[in-house]
């Protein structure tokens, strides 16, 4: 801070320096990149159990092909039409993961895969004499997965012409070309997911896009996790759009069968506390049955009646980290009611523990007196079910988009923000932050930009004034000095004069332009306010003409 009026260029560079402290000072908790990264795996890990149901059905498919070309031959063909639209857009969501790491870590496309991927192969469901390349990321690796700026340039650019908007474009084709194989008109349907066309509502009732919704200043690490999910519903509908193309193809028909059950989840992370959902059906099945399902998930078995052709289950999420179930739906044999044919099925789901979000977007602690920001959210929860409170002596001040105003009394050292959330229409703790309680520390009282030292008669007169700096402090919060002395030694007396503001007196202006060079002047009992109006008293300044 200086004296008198700023010039434009310095309130430029002011609100610069506020801008980037704020981004540099984001504070996420290693424990909830952690949980993150647990998610994360447990969907990568789906992803590998979808990607190995998907290439079986079309090993099936292409026997079935090379059999019987005249019989499956259209069918088989609209497959291969699926898979590749399928792998291009997959291809295209792993590119833009390795873009945003690339991104935010300011390295090459190298150096991300060969410090952050572990490589493997598999062999191609349609030629075995190839292999397919997968990838997997280590997220723990990454330096900056708690930074979203650079995520959100990409994602979301500066005039809404980030690559989410071109991604949302390519799920949208994806999905009608699988509505169309499946023969379902109607477009709004919820069959099949990929949906990105319907509207959001804001904390402040604003409405947002599906882009906006999903990567608006999400950080690295969840970003990663979003696309990963998005590659979970791809696989699903490419293999509801495969196994759709089979209907029809009876399973006695062909010498080895190739009726499969399906496993229809209505989403494979599920918080700790909340169930898992999800239809278990065989392709081309007949409403007029009534399957069971003998179902195996952890230590219990048991079975289950289903009607019009399918079972509904429903599996608890009480335990952290990955569930695997399985077991075996039963149906009417065609040829003989009097016996049932068994489909076996397996599966699993990915429960993660609930996790708030909160951070300081100035710096790791509050500061009493002065209003601290906060962003405030949890993964995969609107923010309008988000519901925030704090404690330790403080209010929580709801601005917009996850954005709050913390202020501290200094009544407690720490204070603590929780959170609970409407999950599936119950109330449930989302975790908690705690942050340090701090005053705010002592500006440093300065004359012409010095504490000490020689300085010019000219500068000294023209400087006229105390001014308090705050440096270091990355809060824009200003003192005042109300009172100071100024003292030197004139004729071998020293000589006294107070100022009851922060500038010179006419005595002390007098004082200064009487003096020679090398006389000391010494500027004491510097009492300064800041916000709190709590008086402060700031060291001296000692200077000496030139």
């Amino acid at each position: 801070m200086s004296g008198g009026k700023e010039t434009p260029r310095q309130k430029m560079i002011g609100m610069m320096y506020l801008v980037l402290t704020a981004l540099l000072a984001l504070n996420v908790s290693v424990e909830i990149l952690d949980a993150f990264n647990t998610v994360n795996e447990g969907v990568e890990q789906t992803n590998t159990s979808l990607s190995k149901k998907v290439n079986d059905l079309y090993r099936d498919f292409k026997y079935q092909y090379d059999n019987q070309t005249e019989k499956v031959g259209d069918k088989y063909l609209s497959a291969l039409e699926v898979r590749k639209e399928a792998s291009e857009l997959i291809q295209y969501i792993e590119e833009l993961k390795l873009k945003l790491i690339r991104r935010t870590e300011g390295i090459s496309e190298e150096e991300v895969i060969n410090n952050y991927y572990t490589i493997k192969t598999e062999p191609d469901p349609l030629d075995p004499g190839k292999t397919i390349e997968v990838r997997e990321i280590n997220l723990n690796k990454i330096r900056g997965r708690d930074k979203y700026d650079e995520a959100t340039n990409v994602l979301i650019g500066f005039n809404n012409n980030g690559d989410a908007y071109e991604l949302s474009k390519k799920m949208t084709k994806f999905r009608n070309l699988v509505l169309d194989k499946l023969e379902i008109k109607d477009k709004d349907s919820d069959i099949i997911g990929l949906k990105t066309q319907q509207k959001y509502k804001a904390s402040d009732g604003s409405v947002q896009n599906w882009e906006y919704h999903n990567f608006y200043h999400v950080i690295l690490v969840g970003d990663i996790t979003i696309l990963n999910k998005i590659i979970n519903e791809v696989r699903t509908a490419e293999f509801d759009a495969v196994n759709g193309l089979m209907i029809g193809i009876n399973k006695s028909d062909f010498k080895f069968g190739n009726l499969q059950a399906k496993i229809i989840p209505q989403s494979t992370y599920v918080l700790q506390g909340g169930k898992f959902n999800a239809e278990i059906l065989v392709a081309g099945y007949d409403e007029s049955s009534n399957p069971t399902v003998n179902l195996k998930a952890g230590s219990s078995t048991r079975t289950i009646e289903g009607t019009a052709g399918k079972v509904n289950i429903s599996l608890d999420a009480s335990r952290v980290g990955v569930q695997e179930y399985s077991g075996k739906i039963n149906i009417r044999d065609p040829k003989d009611p009097s016996k049932t044919v068994p489909f076996n099925f397996n599966g699993s789901f990915t429960v993660a523990p609930p996790s708030l979000t909160v951070a300081a977007t100035k710096m790791n602690v509050f500061y009493i007196g002065v209003d601290n920001p906060v962003s405030i959210s949890v993964p995969g929860v609107s923010q309008n079910d988000i519901h925030p409170n704090i404690s330790g002596g403080g209010t929580l001040r709801k601005l917009s988009n996850g954005t709050y105003v913390v202020r501290v009394n200094g009544s407690s050292k720490k204070s603590v923000i929780s959170a609970t959330a409407n999950i599936n229409g119950k109330e449930q703790s989302m975790g908690r932050a705690t942050f340090r309680v701090k005053r705010v520390p002592d500006p440093i009282a300065k004359i012409g930009g010095q504490t000490e030292g020689k300085i010019i008669k000219n500068k000294l007169l023209a400087a006229r004034s105390i001014i308090p700096a705050m440096p270091d402090f990355d809060f824009e919060l200003f003192f005042k000095v109300k009172s100071f002395n100024m003292g030197t030694i004139v004729n071998g007396d020293f000589v006294t004069k107070k100022s009851r503001s922060n500038t010179f007196t006419p005595d002390m202006i007098d004082l200064i332009k009487k003096a020679r060079s090398g006389q000391k002047f010494f500027f004491e009992n510097i009492v300064a306010v800041g916000p709190d109006k709590k008086p402060r008293n700031l060291a001296s300044v000692n200077l000496e003409l030139q």
